[in-house]
């Protein structure tokens, strides 16, 4: 015994977790104050997931818009790092859950942070702009600062694979008409094009943005943080790695690894070479 009343005990227990999300008794279940029997049928998924992450329940337009930036980022085929993650982790003989979790593992700064290095970026060029009414002299000053730091690559634009990324005048489509219903007020829009024009000047082409840019503004005008604009794009992601690791387990396939077995690797080390019988004490 502690020799602490129980009354303490009983508080200590009741306040090691603290939560605003959700409410639970015996027979109640709340979300964010509303009672999930009330939601269910009543609110989208996508509305639900903005609710856990802003508090609110989203307006109409709000959720459209949020809903066509997670669709653009649900899949990118099977030579994206993650999604052939979880299809070798399947042929591994790995259960489903331990295939979205290998996958999802490997969304780190590289893979999976571009998007949310992207908003950073547009909030430095936003904060500049405090300083500065005119968006191509903030992006210009927040560029050659990151420049003069070593930068040369600026996530959210130019795509190796796409010469145009198709998702991008899309979704760009889709932000020009809620700004102009009054849904976001445009500001990041204007800074990602600036952001474009500005890497793209003195080039014979252009440095478009792609998914990861344009999905960068629309969370921005919606008040996400740049941690969640990457915790959405993994729960975007997720819907493709868990398909593709169901469609893997149907197609069988035993510890298929990233290229076949036929085509191999490119070696680099030393030639063979015999073991001395004799090495230096």
């Amino acid at each position: 015994m502690t020799g602490e009343p129980a009354q303490d005990l009983v508080d200590e227990a009741r306040g090691w977790w603290r939560t605003d999300l959700i409410d639970i008794s015996p027979g109640e279940i709340a979300l964010r104050g509303y009672p999930i029997q009330e939601l269910i049928g009543t609110v989208g998924f996508v509305d639900a997931i903005w609710l856990m992450l802003r508090g609110e329940l989203p307006s109409r337009a709000e959720t459209e818009l949020f809903e066509a930036a997670l669709v653009a980022s649900v899949d990118h085929g099977p030579q994206a790092p993650s999604i052939a993650i979880a299809r070798m982790a399947t042929t591994c003989g790995v259960p489903v859950n331990g295939a979205m979790a290998s996958a999802i593992n490997v969304l780190g700064d590289v893979h999976g942070g571009p998007g949310q290095q992207c908003m950073e970026l547009y909030l430095e060029i936003d904060a500049e702009l405090g300083r500065s009414d005119e968006v191509g002299e903030a992006t210009a000053l927040v560029l050659q600062r990151h420049r003069d730091a070593g930068v040369r690559y600026f996530p959210g634009f130019g795509h190796r694979f796409h010469p145009l990324d198709p998702r991008t005048p899309r979704l760009l489509s889709l932000v020009d008409d809620a700004a102009s219903d009054g849904v976001i007020d445009g500001r990041f829009a204007a800074i990602g094009r600036a952001v474009e024009d500005a890497i793209s000047a003195g080039r014979a082409e252009r440095i478009p943005m792609n998914v990861d840019g344009v999905t960068a503004i629309i969370y921005c005008e919606l008040g996400l943080t740049p941690e969640l604009g990457r915790g959405v794009f993994i729960l975007a992601r997720s819907v493709g790695i868990l398909a593709h690791a169901v469609e893997q387990m149907s197609q069988g396939g035993r510890i298929k690894g990233p290229v076949p077995k036929r085509i191999g690797y490119t070696y680099t080390g030393p030639a063979r070479r015999p073991v001395p019988h004799e090495r230096e004490p």
